[in-house]
Formats: structure tokens, C-alpha cells, sequence
């Protein structure tokens, strides 16, 4: 069985399968590796046989060649995409060709460049699957029309945009003025903004909208698709642990695209190994924003430090929902993997269907392996290398440790996914309650709505009791 199967589609319309059998084929068609398959024009779009991630194969004369290989946005098979530029985490790789089985991310939207319109293939059924973001779309539309949405004040919506300048020749957008780029998010560039109205620092996501609907994520979506979709996710939203979207400005008339979000002014969850107790504080506050979102049906998809950040009190909050995923029930089977390699679950790197709550808790355990030894439990040299130890070698973990602590990064770094904990069995284990005890419960907005409907029937039927027994 071929490692990838390319659907390709020439200028005559013909469709044709073009297959590698092994990694090594792939890594050398990074360079220039031939593919003699007679006919072809100077462009074909492939897609991966793992996750179906379409990527745009630069080819020459008739036969193929790979001069490049330019990928279409974020795919978590290869972890790798050609605007992007990888970033190095500090204490944690160990060979600096494994950058890119790190994170990388989009180093400034008003930089990228796009190569070229994609072209749509023949792809078996895909054509007439539903977009994940439609999905999406008819969950929150069924949910906002019950009254389901998880947020006291909802999201504020603007679709006017005013750029211009303050006295001080400052980059304003609306009210708030421009201070300083701060990060990159998975499809645009971070930056700090304070607002004229209320003097607070907010971080603001910038997108254009014309190079998102250039970004093919999957054979039915664009990188539009994943912003739309973490917009909407986000507007369900409302937990101490994760980070809060205070508005999205979106004018039909211009290209400009923006998310306003709280500003965490703290750092990453961790950049080197952390003491066990704050260790621990941060590991219970990632829990409890996770099991918030796995109790609403959410999975966040790329829990890794860099999508954890901690405020300036030390509370860690989650970040960067650009991949996740809403579902109607308890049903969280999920297909495409797109997180970050090295904190890919075992399950994910079949190729295969899998479970998005078990992939996110398998995550929040190589998460706590990092912020404990400052290194990945899994990491080989090459993409290939770290799914086959991820897949098969066993966990290793130092005699001398915390026996609690070993026990429980065993229990959730289970390969079998029937077999790992859960998250509600992590929040239960001694090493999680520490001296603090167990995480509170949060009672969020839903839930608080649902009581006090359940308190004022409860009313009613007692008041109607009470007048029938005066009658």
C-alpha cells in the first residue's frame, strides 16, 4: 500500500493516481525527484492519502518533475508549508532538521505570497461531502436558537472598517490603535492594539480574506473555512482558562479580516523544564479549560505550549482554535489530523479515524511530559522516524521521578486510546489534587441558565401544587 495517492488532473481534463511507495520518495521530492508520467502539464494538484491535504506540485514539459512543492496552507502529515518559517522551541528540539516537526507559524499576512489559482481535481467522494465549517455552522445555528450558547454577553460584531491614524501617526484600526506585532497565528500576524474607548491592550488576529480563499486545507475547504469556523467556535465561548474573542470585525467591502481577543500579557505555558508544582498549577488549569470544551462537544485539535499562554497572575489560558472542531453529541470521530507531529496521537498517525477528545488528551499529556522534562517523549529525526516511535516505541520516564506523577504520565501517554485515562480520570488522579484538592466545578452560562429554567418550573409546579391543595 503507497504512503500517498495523488489524484491529478491535467489540462485535458484527465485524471490519473500517481503513488509513492515510501517517505524517502517524498523527502527527496522536496529537491527534484522524477515522476515519468507522460502527458501532464506544467501544473497538477496532489492530495495525501492520510489526510486528504491538497498540495500544489510544481511540474515542468510533459513528464512530471518536482521543481517544488508548494503546500496549500497547514497540514499536520508533514507539518511543514512554504510561507511559512519555523520557529525554533527553545530547550525542546533536538536536531535542528526537526523544525518541522514542530510548530511553525505564518510569519506576516501582508508578506505571503500565493503562486498560482488551485485547481480543482476529481477526488472520490469528497466533492460531495459536507464542509466541516457548514457542520459547524448548523450545530452553533441549533444551539443560538435554544438559547445553548456558553456566554453571558455575546461577541461583538462590527462590518464597518475604518484604518487610519492617530496624532501620532499610530496604525489604527477602528478605536483601537496599533502598538506592536506580537506572534503569528496559524493564517495571520498577532498584534498588540490598545483601544482608544477603554485604554485596554487587545490582541488582534489579522487575516486577508483573499489569501485565506487561495489556502486549500482539505478538497472542500479553504483556510477560510478553519478562521469562519474558529469564529463561530469561539462566540460558544466563556471559561477562565480559555483565552476570550471580544469581537471580529468583518467589512464586506474590504479584504481586511480581524479577531479581537483579550491580551494575555504572560509568556508560553513553558520554553524549558518547570518546576513540578508549577507544573502542576498550569497542568490543572489546561485540564480544566480542556474538559469545559469536551463538555460543550469541542475539540481544540492542537493543545501544545504554544497555544497555552499564562497571564501575568500565572493562570493559563487556551489559545488558537484554528483547527478545531464542534460536534452534536458524544460522536467525535474525526478523520483529518492537522495538529503538530510531535504531539500527534499514536491513533492519528494510521492514517485511519480516531477519536478528537482522546488525540486532545494524549496532547495535554506530552504537554506535561514537556513542561516536566523540557523535551517531546517522541521525536525522531525525520517525520517518518517520530510516527514510528510515537507508534511503537515505549515511554521512557526516569526511576527517580515523583511515582504519582510517573503514573499518571503513563496513564494518559497510553497508546491504546480504550485504554487512556480520561480527562475526568486525570481530575481525579492524587498527583492532579495535590495539596490544592480537586479543581472547583464551573458552573458556566449554559449551565446557569439550565438551573434557573429548572428552578423557575420547579417554582411554577409548587405554586400550582401549593393552589391546588388550597382549592
Amino acid at each position: 500500500m503507497s504512503l500517498f495517492s495523488y489524484h491529478c488532473k491535467d489540462y485535458n481534463g484527465e485524471v490519473a493516481e500517481l503513488e509513492f511507495a515510501s517517505w524517502d520518495k517524498w523527502e527527496l521530492g522536496l529537491g527534484a525527484t522524477s515522476l515519468h508520467k507522460p502527458g501532464f502539464g506544467i501544473s497538477i494538484v496532489a492530495f495525501c492519502f492520510g489526510c486528504e491535504f491538497p498540495l500544489k506540485l510544481l511540474t515542468f514539459g510533459k513528464n512530471c518533475l518536482f521543481a517544488s512543492v508548494i503546500q496549500m496552507g497547514c497540514c499536520g502529515c508533514f507539518g511543514f508549508s512554504s510561507p511559512r518559517k519555523p520557529r525554533r522551541s527553545a530547550g525542546m528540539g533536538n536536531h535542528a532538521s526537526q523544525e518541522l516537526l514542530l510548530d511553525e507559524e505564518l510569519e506576516d499576512v501582508d508578506d505571503c505570497s500565493y503562486n498560482g489559482d488551485f485547481t480543482e481535481t476529481g477526488h472520490g467522494d469528497d466533492g460531495e461531502r459536507k464542509s466541516p465549517t457548514k457542520r459547524s455552522e448548523e450545530i452553533i445555528l441549533y444551539r443560538t436558537q435554544r438559547g445553548l450558547i456558553c456566554r453571558q454577553f455575546p461577541v461583538k460584531e462590527t462590518h464597518q472598517l475604518i484604518r487610519s491614524e492617530d496624532e501620532n501617526g499610530n496604525k489604527m484600526v477602528n478605536e483601537y490603535v496599533r502598538e506592536w506585532k506580537i506572534g503569528s497565528g496559524s493564517y495571520g500576524k498577532v498584534v498588540l492594539y490598545r483601544s482608544s474607548v477603554d485604554g485596554k491592550h487587545y490582541a488582534i488576529k489579522a487575516f486577508h480574506k483573499s489569501h485565506l480563499l487561495k489556502l486549500r486545507v482539505a478538497p472542500c475547504e479553504t483556510a477560510m473555512s478553519d478562521v469562519l469556523r474558529e469564529v463561530l467556535i469561539m462566540k460558544m465561548l466563556e471559561h477562565p482558562n480559555i483565552v476570550n474573542l471580544i469581537e471580529v470585525i468583518d467589512d464586506p467591502t474590504t479584504d481586511h479580516f480581524y479577531m479581537v481577543l483579550e491580551y494575555v500579557e504572560g509568556k508560553w505555558v513553558c520554553d524549558s523544564e518547570l518546576e513540578e508544582n508549577k507544573a502542576r498549577k498550569y497542568f490543572r488549569d489546561i485540564v480544566s479549560g480542556l474538559m469545559y470544551l469536551h463538555a460543550h462537544n469541542i475539540v481544540h485539535g492542537d493543545i501544545k505550549p504554544d497555544n497555552l499562554l499564562v497571564t501575568a497572575a500565572g493562570t493559563v489560558k487556551i489559545g488558537d482554535f484554528s483547527v478545531s472542531q464542534v460536534f452534536e453529541d458524544e460522536n467525535d470521530e474525526l478523520r483529518r489530523s492537522p495538529g503538530t507531529p510531535v504531539f500527534t496521537a499514536p491513533e492519528c498517525c494510521l492514517g485511519l479515524t480516531y477519536g478528537g477528545k482522546a488525540a486532545d488528551t494524549w496532547a495535554v499529556g506530552v504537554t506535561l511530559y514537556c513542561m516536566v522534562f523540557g523535551k517531546y517523549p517522541f521525536l525522531g529525526d525525520t517525520l517518518q522516524d517520530t510516527y514510528d516511535k510515537i507508534v511503537n516505541n515505549p515511554l521512557d520516564l526516569p526511576d527517580q521521578m515523583n511515582p504519582m506523577l510517573k503514573n499518571l504520565i503513563e496513564g494518559i501517554l497510553c497508546k491504546d486510546p480504550r485504554e487512556r485515562m480520561t480527562l475526568e480520570a486525570v481530575a481525579e488522579h492524587p498527583w492532579f489534587i495535590g495539596e490544592e484538592g480537586p479543581i472547583p466545578q464551573y458552573l458556566c452560562w449554559c449551565k446557569r441558565k439550565k438551573l434557573q429554567s429548572e428552578g423557575s418550573n420547579g417554582g411554577m409546579i409548587n405554586h400550582q401544587a401549593h393552589t391546588d391543595d388550597t382549592d
